[in-house]
């Protein structure tokens, strides 16, 4: 008896779900359209189903999906969930009095984000020792805000011995680093642990056309290890081209910079600048000085980079070091946490 062969069941292939109206469509130009899953190779998708007819989406090795899921949402959530929790910015500035640190910071963030030259006002005494003085801003932007915290370095290379006058600025960046070490290992650790760490310190090199100083070797020598270091040669202006190139070891660092918060009228636009006897020194024009260069760098395509090099680089540095000593940290419990408060 011969045995019948039943043909398998015919089924009806499911609705394809639409994308949503809110979501852009992927650019026409892309070649693929939206990834999906990736790595999964083979020819093979997530679970093993196997290359599909051509869809709206692809899998990892060629196969697409069925319809649209969402995945391109994720950078859209990740955005929200970044522009509600802000950001934090700490730059450090160091150098000699009468550089123009404080004028440079101000320029760079076009606010009044540096305040304590006004602040001490003329009864102010040149400090016998290196002191440190954090002051701290919102600003905002575009709809996004940025707590920066300018600190400050005021008696440094000013005295008539400096030596080892870096310590108390390594002392309170390990400081930082330390605080926010005992902030993770606690128990009852918080969700967002506050960052006081230096993400940039900007060293201010005197204009003296005779290159770098002793001090200024040492200072970076030591520093680089535990901080980003950015060199910038203050008040550029007084010095000549032939000067300016015997300072640089690179393309752009130091960057020779002007900084001034005062405006001026320029071929009918206002401009900051400094005014002199021979015309005005435009604080944003790249051939008048590098000031432009310094704040891309800083703010528009290295501040993250700056960030995330502290945590991976010189923050994870300075943790395993202390980590590894005396068998490391112990936990904090959430019982000492409240002791310590009090």
């Amino acid at each position: 008896m011969s045995e019948s062969i039943i043909p398998p069941e015919v089924r009806p292939k499911p609705a394809v779900p639409a994308k949503p109206p809110h979501v852009v469509a992927p650019s026409p130009t892309a070649p693929h359209g939206p990834q999906g899953l990736g790595g999964l190779g083979g020819g093979m998708g997530y679970g093993g189903v196997a290359d599909r007819a051509p869809g709206s989406g692809h899998l990892g090795g060629g196969s697409t999906l069925l319809g649209y899921i969402g995945i391109d949402t994720i950078i859209e959530q990740m955005r929200k969930k970044t522009m509600k929790a802000g950001f934090d910015f700490n730059i450090m500035i160091v150098g000699q009095s009468g550089l123009g640190k404080s004028t440079l910071v101000n320029t760079l963030f076009k606010s009044q984000v540096s305040r304590w030259s006004s602040a001490w006002g003329s009864e102010f005494k040149l400090p016998k020792t290196v002191e440190i003085k954090a002051v701290s801003h919102v600003i905002e932007e575009g709809g996004v805000k940025m707590k920066l915290t300018v600190i400050d370095t005021p008696g440094f290379g000013d005295q008539i011995n400096n030596e080892n006058c870096w310590e108390p600025i390594s002392k309170y960046i390990n400081e930082q680093y330390e605080k926010f070490l005992k902030e993770e290992v606690n128990i009852a650790r918080k969700k967002r642990i506050p960052d006081t760490r230096v993400h940039c310190c900007l060293y201010f090199i005197s204009p003296t056309g005779h290159s770098l100083r002793q001090l200024d070797i040492e200072f970076m020598k030591h520093l680089s290890r535990m901080v980003n270091i950015v060199p910038v040669i203050a008040k550029s202006d007084t010095m000549t081209p032939d000067e300016k190139n015997e300072f640089k070891q690179r393309e752009a660092m130091p960057f020779a910079v002007v900084g001034s918060d005062k405006e001026y009228q320029v071929n009918g636009k206002r401009v900051l600048g400094r005014k002199t006897a021979w015309g005005v020194i435009e604080v944003e024009n790249p051939n008048h000085c590098e000031f432009a260069l310094l704040r891309d760098f800083l703010i528009r395509t290295h501040l993250q980079d700056l960030k995330e090099i502290t945590h991976n680089i010189h923050y994870e540095t300075y943790r395993a070091k202390r980590l590894n000593e005396n068998g490391g940290l112990h936990p904090i419990s959430a019982n000492d946490t409240q002791e310590s408060n009090l």
